[in-house]
């Protein structure tokens, strides 16, 4: 927000000349009565010790010298305990619209990443099964954050962690075979752990279409011919689903190709070096416990296979390798017990503990007539993410798997989520966008047409109370966008649009827009929706929903 941007300078050029330091936890923040002004600082209070004075003295003496310094500041005044509240001229808020207009889809872009090369790695479900609407959550969660961080200065890659190595593909190949075999007409005996879904069923019939033969290859064979089907077939149709939900990944990374190349021994190299690692009992063993996790974990067994953390120490070995500055992992909620010991091995790599960061995903409650559907890959019980986005649309299922927190559970109601109504959430949005331009078009068809660029004299006109609160609303949208990367947290994106939305719906029922009797306050008016819409269309490109002109 351009009015924290312009206090925080005020406020400094005061302490430079008061030779006091800048506070690191001074905060600069709406009030939460919007009589009390526009803003708040709590600086005051910070520095009484500093300044050898009462924190009320001091919010007074800043209130006394802030609008000498900016003249954008109209009034400032100390309250309650040392807060110093500050309230900007219209003007200064009218110039908000202007802003907009010149920087169009760049608006709330900022450079605070700086360029730094980021590497943010979502979704890499096994390639066991279709993704279903967790996986689908990760994946909105993943996107919506590279688009994020991107509009933040940072340089984002994406990738997809392809498991394609270990028992897991073993337990797939088996599952295909097992259905060869009974679609040959035979008997197998099925273990417990195989998958069970029609998809198994169905990759099955096709091989035997393509290979009648198949089912009487010698077992090794057969198995290692289902295992290659299985995962190509799963996988494309892994990377179809999400082009269709609008999701990206520039690379597919195969955990096989990392161990065949010897990333796994390198990262061993690295760890043995800086002397994390020890041998016991024939196996190799890292010493995690000394650098915060519960126990030391082995990386190789004494029978000399690998275990899953030694193949994920080697690929994030890799990525830093590749030169990625911050590592940005997307996981199901059920792995935060892996987090301590993914970052001290990220430490022990020499790597700093900034550098890496994991967001969690939490379960999805599918919710259908006010039941839940069950879900369980192996069991073949799940929606799959397809159902869904088939069923209510991409633009839906982003923006309700965008709506909360990620790291908190999430019902996503399949009626709600298909109605065209202000109860369900992303119409509520995308109307006030749609909403915007109908008028816009009205304005249009009367002759009125507002130019691409507006001037102080055209603004004038917004003077009311819902004017100023949309305005600030408006102005306040590279701030969220700036405090939501840096929390990565996309569901501050949907909150606000929430809000900007309702703040529209409000303005439109109170005030007309198109006034016969009064045209510049129309174009204003005009001025600002379109403006509001194009944050709206902006916002709602973080989340990767479309922002429709009529609805």
């Amino acid at each position: 927000m351009r009015a924290i941007h312009v206090l925080r300078q005020s406020i400094a050029a005061i302490l430079e000349e008061e030779g006091l330091p800048w506070p690191e936890k001074l905060v600069i923040e709406a009030p939460r009565d919007p009589s009390h002004g526009d803003l708040s600082t709590n600086a005051a209070m910070l520095l009484a010790k500093a300044a050898q004075t009462r924190p009320r003295d001091l919010a007074q003496k800043l209130a006394e010298r802030l609008p000498a310094l900016c003249p954008d500041i109209i009034r400032a005044e100390a309250a309650g305990p040392g807060f110093c509240n500050v309230t900007f001229s219209q003007a200064f808020w009218r110039q908000t619209v202007q802003e907009v207009e010149a920087a169009g889809m760049a608006y709330g872009n900022s450079q605070n990443g700086g360029g730094q090369k980021v590497l943010v790695e979502y979704v890499s479900a096994n390639p066991t099964g279709p993704l279903h609407v967790g996986h689908g959550r990760g994946a909105a969660v993943g996107d919506s954050l590279t688009r994020l961080l991107r509009r933040a200065g940072y340089t984002v890659d994406t990738e997809y962690y392809i498991n394609d190595a270990g028992r897991q593909m073993h337990i797939l190949g088996l599952s295909v075979w097992l259905r060869v075999q009974e679609l040959a007409g035979r008997k197998p005996q099925l273990p417990e752990d195989f998958y069970r879904g029609d998809y198994i069923i169905d990759i099955a019939r096709r091989m035997l279409e393509a290979d009648p033969a198949l089912a009487d290859a010698p077992e090794a064979e057969g198995l290692e011919r289902c295992r290659l089907f299985a995962v190509d077939d799963i996988l494309s149709g892994i990377k179809a689903d999400l082009q269709e939900f609008r999701v990206e990944h520039q690379v597919w990374f195969s955990e096989k190709s990392l161990v065949e190349r010897g990333a796994v021994d390198t990262a061993f190299a690295a760890l043995r070096t800086a002397g994390h690692t020890f041998e016991q009992e024939g196996a190799f063993w890292f010493a995690t416990e000394k650098m915060g996790d519960d126990k030391d974990r082995v990386l190789r067994k004494s029978d000399g296979s690998l275990t899953y953390f030694a193949s994920d120490i080697a690929y994030h070995h890799d990525k830093y390798q590749r030169g990625y500055q911050w590592l940005i992992d997307i996981w199901g909620a059920d792995h935060h017990g892996y987090v301590p010991r993914m970052r001290a091995a990220i430490e022990a790599m020499g790597q700093k503990r900034s550098s890496f960061d994991v967001v969690l995903i939490q379960l999805v409650n599918l919710l259908r007539e006010g039941k839940p559907v069950s879900m369980s890959t192996r069991a073949g019980t799940f929606e799959t993410l397809a159902d869904v986005l088939h069923e209510v649309g991409v633009d839906a299922t982003r923006f309700m798997f965008l709506s909360r927190k990620s790291d908190s559970p999430l019902d996503f109601d399949l009626e709600l989520a298909k109605q065209r109504s202000m109860d369900n959430p992303v119409y509520y949005v995308q109307y006030a966008h749609a909403r915007i331009h109908a008028v816009l078009r009205r304005a249009a068809e009367r002759g009125i047409h507002l130019p691409e660029k507006t001037d102080a004299a055209m603004l004038s006109g917004l003077d009311t109370a819902e004017d100023m609160a949309l305005l600030r609303k408006l102005a306040a949208f590279e701030d969220m966008l700036s405090t939501a990367a840096r929390a990565l947290a996309v569901h501050h994106v949907s909150a606000y649009l929430s809000e900007l939305a309702g703040l529209l719906h409000s303005y439109y029922a109170r005030h007309q827009v198109l006034l016969a009797d009064d045209m510049p306050r129309s174009l204003s008016r005009l001025a600002l929706l379109r403006a509001v819409g194009q944050a709206l269309r902006n916002g709602l490109d973080v989340l990767g929903v479309s922002a429709p002109e009529s609805m």
